[in-house]
């Protein structure tokens, strides 16, 4: 699901993620090549708010100044995951079993490339996503781009 350059980010990041007790969720490189735009996910075990953000970004944009992952000038943003959660890893695709995701496929695999329906978890190498009632077995080597689709329900009243 990551580039090259992305994973090369996120094994440098890794470990000092773990010291600290952050989940690297995914890094994203994109925008224009002369100047690129660094996103890194984080999530903590208590979630994440602007104290998390801001240590992270600390320690995240020591060590990209270190590595200089791009000659010339990039943005870096360290962001939380979001409603919209990205799922990388087959942990990931476990955790948020019950969940609705959308999952984009390299290239179609039964008539289609995007998916969306409840995770069901990770079993030898593929997905399970219920879809229609039915659960489909999607290759994990074949996905491109996989999100929890996040839901905000206006309707909900305010606890107080």
């Amino acid at each position: 699901m990551l580039s090259r350059k992305e994973q090369q980010l996120l094994d440098a990041l890794a470990p000092t993620a773990e010291e600290k007790g952050v989940e690297i969720v995914t890094v994203d490189v994109g925008g224009a090549k002369k100047s690129p735009t660094i996103r890194v996910y984080i999530d903590t075990e208590n979630g994440v708010g602007f104290d998390e953000l801001a240590a992270a970004q600390g320690w995240i944009n020591e060590i990209m100044d270190r590595i200089d992952p791009f000659p010339g000038a990039y943005m870096l943003e360290v962001s939380s995951p979001g409603i919209d959660r990205p799922l990388r890893t087959p942990e990931h695709f476990e955790r948020f079993a019950g969940d609705t995701a959308v999952i984009v496929l390299r290239g179609p695999y039964e008539g289609r490339s995007k998916w969306t329906g409840k995770l069901k978890g990770f079993e030898d190498g593929h997905v399970l996503l219920e879809v229609d009632g039915i659960v489909e077995r999607l290759p994990y080597e074949d996905i491109k781009k996989a999100n929890i689709r996040g839901i905000l329900d206006f309707n909900a009243k305010a606890s107080k």
